[in-house]
């Protein structure tokens, strides 16, 4: 017995050797082709490790939940990327004939069963609204629109409602949005932006190429750092600050952010300020934020402060002002750099500083009869040589100066752009023309030979700035005339009187009459006008007058047919 026990716990000995053996080997085997499971769940449960970086995919919700997670976000944290909701869609009336037949039908061929369905069925669902779970509606939320539901990658607007964005959730936008391709337009209302928040929002939106729209609306700031969006390098066409309480400590920045004397926003279109508390003093910054923009369209400033001051200066604005110091420096700068054909006719050239060291009495006469023999032989090579660059010379300031006069005759920075890419072909024709008379008389020329040179027609393409326009000189003052670009403008509910009406009136029939002298088919002018709820009676003549100027001159009136009726019913 003693012999067979020792067998067996030798058996179970060896059982066991060969147990762990090949759990060494199952081993050796996991760590050759990759490593230890157990390895691979301690060095993912380390908080210290850094993760791997994440490439975005161009799905903004794939790509927003990932960067919030990544940011030590737990799930019920994370706002819920939705599709904006939408009104439902009415219910087509009901066809009259198939009821008809479905009552027919109904009448030949009862059924026991359908009143005991009709019965049971529920009543359906309303359609003219949309129901939500209990808190569901106050859960933050980022609503998207898309061009396509199926494609997530083409989400081409993005709405926040009434939670706040702190500087990490900008920091997730800054990664996730730039990589959108068809973004175009951005909402915020109620969002409780910080100045850090609004300078992040500045430095990262210009790198979304085609976001276009921008909306801040209902959002406090103390700082009031809207103008930092738009900035030189802003690709904003519209920005909206509605209800934003903003003062005229705003207004200021926002003016000087649309213009100055050296440089200017070239890119927004329409700019939306109404329900701030802008009084005068930011409607006069405004103003002048609008002597060197020649780019925006649109600017409201309904439901403000502003009075009678601020409603002059843009009635200046809109019409003709005089340039300041800075502004007549800056224009000779321009005119200098540019180069005028002119300028070589008012001044003759200074001299040399020789010539003026050494009196023309004092020269010996062995020196000039030295050097009096090469001047007769080089003198007249000089002269044959002036001859033709004279000719050449000569053709080529008569092209200038005809394409200049052409373009200037509008006098403006945009009407000159205009009129010169609205007329390169008659000049090229009349050019043409000119030089075949002269050359049919005795040579034959060539289609070539008709062409105008491409170098002459881009340096009328250049004077695009208003400073450039042509000016008027008054009182010891240069004038030029004012914005023509601005072609809507809504001042309703302010505190402007009869006194601002005037200014704004005198305005409106300078450009008509600027306009008919010179049309211009980019520089309209004032075309829509609100005044409605200002301290002006609408029975007072100043504004009714300004009201049937600006009705006749809105493209969107349309005047009521007159006996209309009574000629169809004669002719017919």
């Amino acid at each position: 017995m003693s012999s067979a026990s020792t067998s067996r716990a030798m058996l179970k000995t060896l059982s066991v050797v060969k147990k762990v053996k090949m759990g060494k080997r199952v081993e050796k085997i996991l760590k050759d082709k990759g490593g230890s499971t157990s390895a691979q769940d301690n060095g993912d449960d380390d908080p210290n490790k850094t993760p791997e970086p994440y490439i975005c995919t161009g799905i903004f919700e794939a790509d927003f939940t990932e960067f919030c997670r990544r940011n030590l976000l737990k799930d019920n944290e994370i706002p819920a990327v939705v599709i904006r909701p939408k009104p439902p869609c009415a219910q087509a009336p009901p066809d009259n004939k198939s009821k008809d037949s479905k009552d027919s039908n109904a009448s030949k061929d009862p059924t026991p069963d359908e009143g005991v369905d009709a019965a049971n069925q529920e009543e359906a669902p309303p359609k003219t609204y949309v129901t939500k779970d209990k808190y569901a509606y106050f859960r933050p939320v980022v609503q998207v629109e898309m061009e396509n539901e199926d494609k997530p990658t083409t989400v081409t607007e993005i709405y926040i409602r009434g939670w706040k964005v702190d500087s990490l959730m900008v920091g997730i936008f800054k990664q996730c949005w730039p990589i959108i391709e068809k973004l175009s337009v951005v909402n915020l209302w109620n969002v409780n932006l910080s100045e850090d928040v609004v300078k992040e929002f500045a430095s990262f939106l210009p790198q979304c190429q085609n976001l276009k729209t921008l909306v801040i609306d209902g959002t406090w700031c103390p700082e009031e750092p809207w103008s930092l969006l738009i900035g030189e390098d802003s690709l904003l066409t519209s920005l909206s600050l509605r209800n934003n309480g903003i003062t005229d400590k705003g207004a200021v920045m926002i003016g000087k952010a649309l213009s100055t004397v050296k440089s200017s926003n070239k890119n927004l279109v329409s700019l939306n300020l109404s329900g701030n508390k802008i009084t005068d003093v930011g409607a006069v910054a405004i103003a002048n934020g609008l002597r060197m923009n020649r780019v925006l369209l649109s600017l409201s400033l309904a439901n403000n402060n502003v009075s009678d001051e601020g409603a002059k200066k843009l009635g200046e604005v809109l019409s003709r002002f005089p340039l300041t110091h800075e502004e007549v420096v800056e224009r000779r700068k321009l005119l200098s750099e540019k180069g005028s054909p002119d300028q070589g006719l008012l001044k003759s050239p200074p001299p040399s500083r020789r010539d003026r060291d050494r009196p023309g009495s004092v020269r010996s006469s062995s020196h000039m009869d030295k050097t009096d023999k090469k001047r007769d032989k080089s003198s007249k090579k000089k002269d044959a040589k002036k001859d033709k660059d004279d000719t050449t010379k000569g053709k080529k300031e008569d092209k200038w100066k005809k394409g200049l006069l052409k373009a200037s005759i509008g006098g403006g920075s945009r009407t000159s752009l205009v009129g010169a890419v609205s007329q390169p072909t008659a000049n090229a024709s009349f050019v043409a023309d000119t030089m075949s008379t002269k050359t049919s008389k005795g040579k034959k020329t060539s289609s070539k030979d008709k062409r105008v040179p491409e170098s002459d027609s881009p340096e009328i393409l250049e004077a695009i700035n208003p400073l450039l326009e042509q000016v008027e000189s008054m009182d010891n003052q240069l004038w030029i005339p004012g914005n023509r670009c601005l072609i809507n403008l809504n001042l309703s509910r302010n505190k402007i009187t009869d006194t601002g009406m005037k200014g704004l009136l005198l305005a409106v029939q300078y450009q008509i009459t600027l306009l008919n002298l010179a049309p211009s088919p980019a520089m309209k002018g004032i075309l829509r006008m609100s005044l409605t709820g200002n301290d002006v009676k609408k029975t007072d003549e100043t504004y009714v007058k300004l009201q049937e100027v600006l009705l006749a001159r809105d493209p969107y009136y349309k005047p009521p047919e007159k006996g209309g009726g009574d000629n169809q019913s004669l002719a017919g």
